[in-house]
């Protein structure tokens, strides 16, 4: 399924819209751009956590299953319980059944092993009761952010002037490097990165409300 740049362009700022929308389960360009837009947090904080390759993307799809079934009794208010609270409770439940199937295998295997090599094993798995997702879900829910607001600057603005930021902001190129690479003034990379840092700005703020 093909996202259209005015979809890609909805994503998060009108989360609230977005959300509306999921509740037709039928809608599934709607469904779609969810996914787009959230299967890499979800990934990441997955694997962060301790979950395999394999495991991380078993809790995308159970995660994304489980918001289908709920997004029904979901009511968007920041004030009480906002998504990306509800959104991390949801995945922090499914990353912990990915651990509690480990358990039943690492049993098994040690039915015969000696006390150190079964009190190794055990120790190797995370500890559920602990697993605390508050600081792993903020780091990589402000790169998503980032992200999103970077994708949407580069499409509002001239190619040439996202790649004299993207070099000198982003990647750290001296100016004189990026105007002689790219035959341009240094004056013209400092304007470039003035304005599109400004942008920048106003993008995550929009994206922020969504919370």
């Amino acid at each position: 399924m093909t996202m259209t740049a005015q979809n890609a362009d909805e994503l998060i700022p009108t989360r609230q819209s977005l959300l509306s929308r999921l509740k037709n389960s039928e809608d599934h360009d709607s469904w779609q751009d969810f996914f787009d837009t959230y299967w890499k947090l979800i990934y990441s904080v997955a694997v962060k956590s301790g979950l395999t390759v394999a495991e991380a993307q078993d809790a995308v799809q159970e995660t994304v299953i489980a918001v289908a079934k709920n997004i029904k009794e979901f009511h968007y208010d920041p004030r009480k319980c906002s998504f990306k609270s509800w959104l991390m409770l949801i995945t922090r439940q499914r990353i912990i059944w990915q651990l509690r199937k480990r358990t039943p295998l690492v049993a098994h295997r040690h039915i015969s092993g000696d006390d150190s090599s079964r009190t190794a094993t055990i120790d190797a798995i995370p500890d559920e009761a602990s697993l605390d997702l508050n600081t792993i879900w903020e780091a990589e829910w402000q790169k998503n952010l980032m992200a999103a607001a970077l994708e949407r600057v580069k499409r509002s603005v001239n190619a040439r002037q996202f790649q004299m930021f993207d070099l000198y902001a982003l990647q750290n190129w001296p100016v004189r490097d990026v105007a002689r690479t790219l035959g341009v003034s240094a004056a013209q990379v400092y304007l470039a990165k003035h304005r599109i840092s400004g942008l920048l700005k106003k993008e995550i703020k929009q994206l922020e409300r969504g919370r």
